[in-house]
């Protein structure tokens, strides 16, 4: 797709969408609006860029997701806003950089070892979203609050059905350090059988329901696949051992947790398309960080993976699907993040979102135009404690083709020019060169601004 330089500014790039959106629906900012989509966010948790088989893999089979990239426009510049869960979370539903959120690393049990807390400050998308009428559900992975403030019910979802934590430690029971975080809205849940069966059975469940309601929906199904630990139901598995020969048994498991997620996200598309509702419904898909080396992922061309801040780490695999609206098998190039999702998501809806808002909106790429994403500096930090961090931050950033990183906080930046060398295997020479120092500046702007935005839960709150 062709671009044009963006002259419509930070704040989504609202005005200039809203009257390209004017030509499908009518949408305002409080009531009942029935011209407006359903939206549909799916979000998979450690998925690698190529473990897809619309991504190219061979191995792999994915025809469910492979809808919805083939149905849609496929983003193949998309970066999840961190490398790791909270903060990207943290960025789909407020627009803003994860840090200046107050979620710069991964929210955990142990508040020691917890390294952030949802500003209580920053508005939500459900929030935003309500005041177009929209009903809002979570469904499936919240982990971004295991008590109140923090809470989904607390933050603009209606309806929450799913799990406050980080991880699981087993699928089937589904706790985590002995706590059971299942939750229907603020009510212990104990459901049976695999955690991504649970979470499609109660999103078939909502949207049951949604016939009987006239207004739109924002449904965020944010599934804890294909997240270790790598467990698989042992038919998915025996699948394809049968199919790949010679594959792994590391990859194999991996691809049959995949696998049995896109057998379930197909569930959710043919249960839209049953209840007349796909037609009219917005579907998102990414990930919210690429995927983990060690458990047999794969990241396509890039370096590293899951906690790297090389490409591997922040590279995800996108899609946007909207019938009628959004041309099937089209492709932008431009570079777009999860934070840009909220902006894209609140032009849809017709709802302004804040000026704070970190993201711009994607809207007039979606909807054919020609649109400029490039000519902007994006930002990626992380937060960790251990031996390897310490409790300190380790950041990149890219502006166009250039981008700087450090992958620990005690190494010293790197430069690459990820257009020419998106293996990032060739560093650049910093001495003396322009992109480089502009690039350095623009992150300890963002460093010092980041530095007045609390992340740790106010003493009061205790």
């Amino acid at each position: 797709m062709n671009i044009i330089s963006n002259s419509w500014g930070r704040n989504g790039i609202l005005a200039g969408c809203a009257s390209l959106f004017a030509l499908s629906c009518s949408a305002g900012e409080s009531g009942k609006n029935h011209s407006v989509p359903n939206v549909l966010v799916i979000l998979a948790d450690d998925l690698g860029f190529a473990d897809l088989s619309c991504q190219g893999t061979s191995d792999i089979k994915t025809p469910n997701i492979d809808r919805i990239f083939n149905g849609g426009m496929r983003f193949s510049n998309f970066y999840a806003n961190c490398t790791v869960c909270s903060p990207t979370r943290a960025a789909l539903l407020t627009g803003r950089y994860p840090d200046m959120a107050g979620v710069p690393g991964v929210i955990r049990t142990d508040e020691e070892d917890s390294w952030g807390f949802l500003s209580p400050g920053v508005t939500l998308l459900p929030e935003k979203l309500k005041k177009a009428g929209y009903e809002t559900a979570l469904i499936g992975k919240w982990h971004l609050g295991l008590e109140k403030p923090n809470l989904p019910n607390l933050r603009g979802f209606d309806h929450f059905h799913g799990f406050l934590g980080d991880m699981m430690d087993d699928y089937q029971s589904h706790l985590r350090h002995g706590n059971n975080y299942m939750r229907k809205n603020s009510v212990v849940v104990d459901p049976q059988g695999h955690a991504t069966d649970v979470f499609t059975g109660w999103t078939l469940d909502y949207l049951e329901s949604r016939i009987k309601d006239k207004n739109p929906f924002f449904l965020y199904l944010a599934y804890n696949a294909p997240h270790d630990p790598v467990q698989p139901p042992d038919e998915w598995v025996r699948k394809v051992r049968q199919r790949e020969k010679g594959i792994t048994d590391k990859r194999s498991k991996l691809v049959a947790l995949i696998e049995h997620m896109d057998w379930n996200i197909g569930r959710v598309l043919d249960k839209l398309n049953s209840l007349q509702l796909l037609d009219n419904t917005l579907i998102i898909f990414t990930s919210d960080n690429g995927g983990v080396l060690g458990n047999g992922a794969n990241n396509g061309p890039f370096r590293g993976g899951k906690q790297d801040l090389y490409e591997g780490g922040i590279r995800v695999p996108a899609a946007f699907m909207w019938k009628n609206r959004i041309t099937p098998g089209s492709v932008f190039t431009g570079l777009a993040t999860t934070m840009d999702l909220f902006p894209t998501v609140c032009a849809v809806a017709g709802v302004k979102p804040d000026e704070s808002t970190d993201g711009i909106t994607l809207l007039a790429a979606l909807t054919g135009k020609e649109q400029d994403t490039n000519n902007r500096t994006v930002y990626f930090m992380r937060r960790e404690g251990n031996m390897r961090y310490g409790g300190m931050v380790y950041y990149a950033a890219r502006f166009r083709d250039y981008k700087i990183l450090q992958n620990t906080p005690w190494e010293p930046m790197q430069f690459f020019n990820v257009k020419d060398d998106p293996a990032e295997r060739n560093p650049l020479e910093k001495a003396g060169n322009k992109n480089y120092e502009d690039l350095y500046r623009q992150l300890s702007q963002h460093i010092r601004r980041a530095g007045a935005v609390p992340w740790q839960k106010p003493p009061a709150l205790k």
